[in-house]
């Protein structure tokens, strides 16, 4: 074995070890929500750490499903209803929006584009209030068009699509139009199929945002009925007595649907990003 070789070798077992020790840091929280989710009060916040309860309690999770003081099931299908919805109603928005300011004949298309860009340097506190003065107007407070409609035009998705489009073959377009295609038929056939990956990348994003979202649904959902799964475990943390084994099962339990999520789309969010032109 020559030199090189050897230094070829130990770079790759540096490499592997630091892949290793990345891995397990990574599922470290993820052990932290099982084992703290699966254990007693006493055994949190015991002083001796022990790497897993002696005895799970699997009953914490039939126990927070029928802790009436916080409706969980229902804010799950609240959060999976808005994320859902958000994602259906983002994508053909952000797309059609996108692909009018790549390829429609417009002089003041790059203006528009500059002003949509410039809506990510607007801080969201300066539209907080008049978002909810706006949507307390028209009653939608404790609604689902309350929590969903003001969220369905995310500027990040536009640009997204914008910078796809713009490297998209138009050579395809002009193939099509030959065809007798319109240009309203040409995007729904030849370019949206061929966008797959940018979709599928642009939407696990924003259905991970809708999920995760916080502070919108906190102000605008007041009813219990209303409450998204984040709002949901807040409520396990209050000045009077901090659930700590609900908590941690809820939280373990609420990230589920996004692990499934991004299992699923992992390849087409690298695929879809590199394909928008984003350096």
């Amino acid at each position: 074995m020559t030199k090189e070789d050897a230094v070829v070798r130990v770079g790759r077992a540096l490499r592997l070890v630091l892949l290793i020790a990345l891995a397990v840091l990574f599922l470290v929280p993820f052990y932290l929500l099982v084992r703290n989710g699966l254990s007693s009060e006493q055994d949190i916040t015991a002083p001796e750490w022990t790497f897993f309860p002696s005895k799970p309690r699997w009953g914490n999770i039939t126990e927070l499903f029928d802790d009436t003081s916080v409706p969980f099931a229902r804010s799950l299908l609240n959060s999976a209803l808005i994320a859902v919805a958000t994602t259906l109603g983002t994508l053909p928005l952000a797309s059609l929006a996108g692909y009018g300011l790549a390829r429609v004949p417009y002089r003041h298309a790059d203006k528009v584009c500059y002003a949509v860009l410039g809506t990510l340097l607007v801080p969201a506190a300066v539209t907080f209030v008049p978002s909810f003065v706006l949507v307390s107007s028209l009653g939608w407070i404790s609604t689902c068009r309350g929590l969903i409609v003001p969220t369905l035009f995310p500027a990040f998705a536009c640009f997204v699509f914008r910078q796809y489009f713009l490297g998209f073959p138009a050579e395809l377009e002009d193939a099509a139009q030959v065809d007798g295609l319109g240009q309203w038929r040409t995007y729904w056939l030849v370019v949206v199929p061929n966008a797959r990956p940018v979709f599928a990348a642009v939407g696990t994003i924003v259905f991970v945002g809708a999920w995760n979202s916080f502070l919108w649904p906190l102000v605008i959902g007041q009813d219990r009925n209303a409450w998204t799964v984040q709002v949901a475990l807040a409520s396990f943390t209050t000045s009077q007595v901090v659930r700590v084994h609900e908590l941690f099962v809820a939280a373990a339990v609420s990230i589920l649907p996004l692990l499934v999520v991004f299992l699923c789309f992992q390849r087409w969010i690298v695929a879809g990003v590199e394909r928008s032109g984003i350096d």
